[in-house]
């Protein structure tokens, strides 16, 4: 199956598509699970399948460690590896670059990571990062980049994107026949002049998707939405746009309206796991006491298996007494929320009434809502509709 992507649908800037790729069709905008080792945390293949997820995300620099490229492609790939048979997205490893920063040199041919597990020393240039994504076989593969912390210099913001310039020109080069589809990534932090010339240098490079990097790294909500305003119309109409780790339900819907397709972010496993749960009514911290009687599901108007089947009471027990079950269902529950979510952004889409959908989010979701573990704050009573 070639890769093809197929805008048939419009609201403003906002765009439905088809995303044709060699293990199936996304339909877009789309949530990508995160699955760092193969798996998303507590969820199996058939539940992610069950929850409605047309791909997934796993991380390149975590499975070059553990269980390593060349135990991967001798078991067949990542495909059978893990069980999941739809299609996959490897991030290459420009993450780490910023997350790692104490583990890693950064040099003009790539990168020099000391293994957070033992110590053990992993080489990542532009050209070994497309050729393991080859080797195992993944439908959409990423460059390897530079992701400079928050706050930066713009002098050190430009020395960085000048140097992952470079890295995606011979990530181009070694991309050639490989079969696979390989998306270049913006950088600049938030300065405008940047993430202009890093959309012009990219768009001319023609890859086969875009995704903008460098954001969800400490900034401002502000800022983080304005470089997305800028650099979303000025990427290539006729490809994907991907914004990486990102993000909440507002920020989702606020890129959707810019022009973004793919989307991929922890929240909905992370805080699942931390008893945070994403409803169509707004957050419910579970482990608060008021849910000690609760018996209502966690979201009437959701199918998951959690809310189809067990009470907030319930819920609530399991989560304060650490019972794995609560954590799973949790899951289970988020990530079946994100995914309902985005196909409801394609149905607004389609039908013309994103703005008023993106209405209700913000209601349900204000500005000023803690999307990490925190006490009690009231739930909204507005819905998503």
């Amino acid at each position: 199956m070639e890769f093809a992507f197929e805008v048939f649908a419009s609201d403003g800037k906002a765009r439905r598509a088809r995303l044709t790729l060699p293990h199936g069709v996304v339909e877009t905008p789309a949530f990508m699970p995160v699955g760092t080792l193969g798996a998303v945390k507590g969820l199996s293949p058939s539940d992610l399948e069950a929850a409605g997820a047309s791909i997934m995300l796993s991380n390149l620099y975590h499975l070059s460690l553990r269980p390593g490229i060349e135990v991967i492609e001798t078991l067949g790939g990542l495909h059978e590896f893990t069980g999941w048979q739809r299609p996959m997205l490897t991030d290459s490893g420009g993450y780490q670059v910023f997350s790692l920063a104490n583990l890693r040199r950064v040099g003009v041919d790539g990168v020099t990571f000391r293994s957070h597990l033992d110590g053990a020393e992993l080489r990542l240039t532009p050209e070994s990062v497309v050729q393991a994504q080859r080797r195992i076989g993944v439908d959409i593969a990423m460059v390897l980049d530079e992701c400079p912390p928050w706050p930066v210099t713009r002098e050190a913001a430009a020395a960085s994107l000048d140097r992952t310039h470079q890295w995606a020109i011979r990530s181009r080069q070694a991309w050639q026949g490989t079969g696979m589809s390989l998306f270049g990534i913006l950088q600049g932090s938030t300065f405008p002049e940047l993430r202009q010339r890093a959309a012009e240098q990219l768009s001319e490079l023609d890859f086969g998707g875009y995704a903008i990097g460098g954001v969800s790294v400490g900034e401002p909500t502000r800022e983080r939405r304005a470089v997305v305003e800028l650099t979303a119309p000025l990427l290539p109409t006729g490809k994907p746009r991907y914004l990486m780790g990102v993000g909440t339900p507002r920020d989702i819907v606020h890129a959707v309206q810019q022009g973004v397709d793919l989307f991929d972010c922890v929240l909905p496993s992370r805080n699942a796991r931390h008893g945070m749960l994403f409803t169509r009514q707004g957050l419910v911290r579970i482990k608060n006491a008021r849910y000690r009687e609760d018996s209502r599901p966690v979201d009437p108007d959701c199918s998951c298996p959690a809310c189809r089947r067990v009470s907030r009471a319930l819920l609530h027990h399991l989560m304060r007494s650490g019972e794995l079950t609560g954590a799973v269902l949790a899951t289970q529950h988020n990530v079946r929320y994100y995914l309902d979510f985005v196909m409801h952004l394609r149905e607004a889409i389609a039908s013309g009434t994103l703005s008023r959908v993106a209405a209700s989010v913000a209601a349900c979701y204000p500005e000023d809502s803690s999307f990490s573990e925190s006490p009690a704050t009231p739930d909204s009573t507005a819905s998503i509709s």
